[in-house]
């Protein structure tokens, strides 16, 4: 039988994570970090496994991870540009009207980070074939960073190729207060998430 000490065993930080020590940054939505008002890391699991027995079934760890949605709530700005942005977004994703609504918006996704010439060929998620395009103007890198009691950054969540799957409606009201002010959430989709070391940003730690 192990034998573990106790003392040793003590946590080094003894301060509670804040909810509100938070700040949310993406690449293609400037106005919408500006006004986030939550953000939070997805929950993450994983499939099971069982591998047959002649009496009960064992259960056995999966291979495969299941990521949640990031969801960020933010508040709308007068003339909607926050908004606006995450709308055309999704308009360009989904063309509703023509294929020359994806073919501009693809055009005018250069400012994605890291990279903005990634092509199909040169990705790592599903190593398809060359499409003709610039893939990676579809995404957006983003970051959530963990901030100390003194709002200093202390931890990042890295966000790996995201984009919107769904934004809220919005309701206008005229029986509304007027301190009552209007407010969006949207859901992201990713490839991966990864915590990183703020004081040393080469240490990943990796979710998988």
């Amino acid at each position: 039988m192990t034998t573990t000490n106790v003392n040793t065993r003590e946590p080094t930080k003894l301060d509670y994570a804040s909810p509100v020590q938070f700040r949310f940054k993406c690449s293609k939505l400037p106005t919408v970090e500006f006004f986030c008002q939550t953000a939070n890391i997805p929950g993450i699991s994983i499939g099971t496994a069982s591998m047959p027995t002649g009496l009960k079934d064992i259960p056995i760890p999966g291979d495969k991870l299941t990521y949640g949605s990031l969801n960020v709530d933010f508040m709308i700005d007068e003339n909607l540009e926050n908004y606006r942005e995450i709308h055309g977004w999704l308009t360009g994703l989904g063309f509703p009207k023509s294929h020359a609504q994806f073919e501009t918006f693809i055009n005018a996704g250069s400012d994605r980070f890291p990279t903005s010439n990634a092509t199909a060929n040169s990705r790592e998620a599903g190593k398809v074939d060359d499409v003709g395009f610039d893939v990676g103007a579809q995404y957006s890198d983003a970051t959530l960073s963990i901030l100390s009691s003194k709002n200093n950054p202390i931890l990042e969540v890295r966000f790996r190729d995201l984009y919107p799957t769904s934004l809220s409606g919005l309701s206008y009201d005229q029986q509304a207060g007027d301190t009552s002010y209007l407010t969006g959430t949207v859901a992201f989709s990713y490839l991966i998430y990864e915590f990183a070391n703020i004081n040393d940003p080469r240490t990943v730690e990796s979710t998988t």
